[in-house]
């Protein structure tokens, strides 16, 4: 095939084909299987063709026995998990005076320490940290403690200023 001739993509297309033809290739392509999917259709249909056998219906209706009791099995530890009325007992208090003992507010704290002491409480109490029917007492826990540190650095910032004259 020359290379100095123009020529338009179907002159040449037509001559790879013959060259091709002529190596002793298929021109057409890769080899193809025919395949009929009407009559592997009708096979399946008819009942001549068996796709599972009883005893491998036998093994699956038993082991999805065994899934369902798995299953209600979860459920039943999901819903004791998230008993929507926990005993009191295990509910963190909200009580201004214990969240104030558990910050450690006593005596004159800088302010830098108040901010640390924050980021602590919130470490451990803040309502995304927290499981699911606790995030409502833990918002509560977070506005409170929140309230007791800006009173502690008001008063830490009011005591650092110098008297008006």
């Amino acid at each position: 095939m020359p290379m100095h001739k123009s020529r338009d993509f179907a002159s040449l297309l037509q001559d790879l084909l013959s060259e091709s033809a002529n190596d002793g290739r298929d021109a057409t392509g890769p080899a193809s299987v025919s395949f009929d999917y009407l009559a592997v259709a009708d096979e399946l249909l008819s009942g001549r063709i068996t796709v599972s056998d009883e005893t491998v219906a036998a093994v699956y209706r038993e082991a999805s026995g065994d899934v369902d009791e798995t299953v209600e099995a979860l459920f039943e530890a999901a819903r004791v998990a998230a008993d929507p009325d926990p005993t009191p007992a295990e509910l963190p208090s909200v009580e201004p005076e214990v969240i104030s003992r558990e910050l450690g507010l006593k005596g004159d704290i800088p302010v830098a320490r108040l901010a640390h002491i924050r980021r602590a409480f919130a470490f451990r109490n803040h309502p995304d940290r927290v499981a699911p029917h606790l995030r409502q007492r833990a918002l509560q826990r977070m506005q409170v403690a929140n309230m007791l540190i800006d009173d502690a650095r008001r008063r830490a910032l009011a005591e650092a200023r110098p008297p008006r004259a």
